[in-house]
């Protein structure tokens, strides 16, 4: 029955349903698992970091983070090239505003202008949906510190900790068990390599395979800092990950 509806994103199927968004979705069910925590203090972002092949050239720079602007940040789930064009579109978008009206873009307000965009990626004929998730972190002087999921969709939400990618809901289900909401920086880094320890294939963590990043407020300003692999290493031998992986 899908055949007939899943050729196009314009077409509805009989049971209401857009089959071209879902199938990106489904996609993004695939990639490499990102979880963001907001704390009391700062908003953490954590992602699996897969090395495709030893022959590869390491990069230093993310695959999985970027900063936006000075007081956003976002991590990705899905098709890095997607990504990379509405990473674009999100810096320019903040620039502007910010040179239009000399004071920094409001978290929620930019997130809306690219799901603006995305959603009209599922409602024109010829265009396919962006088959990449985020998690945005931001502060603005208005809500403070936020965070924040969307989809291919065009959907988005505010949300205390959620997760992307690969094994998605028992990243969820293990963030609602552990999660408070007085939590500092440093226990979201704690929980969010509790939360990977229990959702990544991998049998043991290492600092080659994860990203770590924050986003807190230094001198009064927001500040994006991602783990060194020194700091990364720190934390992992903070947490007992060794105890962590054979309780999987």
């Amino acid at each position: 029955m899908a055949r007939r509806y899943d050729s196009r994103t314009t077409i509805f199927s009989p049971e209401g349903r857009l089959y071209q968004v879902e199938y990106a979705m489904e996609a993004i069910s695939h990639a490499w698992a990102a979880v963001g925590i907001l704390t009391r203090d700062g908003v953490v972002l954590a992602a699996e970091k897969r090395v495709a092949s030893k022959l590869l050239e390491p990069s230093d720079k993310s695959e999985k983070m970027y900063k936006i602007d000075d007081h956003i940040a976002c991590a990705v789930a899905g098709i890095t090239a997607d990504a990379n064009i509405l990473i674009n579109y999100a810096r320019l978008t903040s620039q502007r505003y910010t040179f239009q009206f000399q004071e920094p873009e409001p978290v929620e307000l930019l997130v809306q202008t690219v799901c603006d965009l995305k959603q009209g990626y599922t409602q024109y004929g010829g265009l396919r949906p962006f088959g990449v998730s985020f998690l945005y972190a931001g502060w603005d002087q208005h809500q403070g510190f936020q965070l924040y999921h969307s989809d291919p969709s065009g959907n988005y939400g505010g949300w205390k900790g959620t997760a992307i990618g690969a094994n998605n809901q028992a990243a969820q289900s293990i963030l609602k068990q552990e999660y408070k909401d007085d939590i500092s920086t440093k226990e979201g880094l704690e929980l969010a390599v509790k939360v990977l320890s229990k959702t990544m294939d991998s049998t043991s963590l290492t600092h080659e395979k994860l990203d770590f990043s924050t986003l807190t407020l230094v001198d009064g300003k927001p500040h994006f800092h991602p783990l060194s692999e020194e700091e990364t290493k720190a934390l992992l031998e903070s947490v007992d990950v060794a105890a962590m992986s054979e309780d999987k």
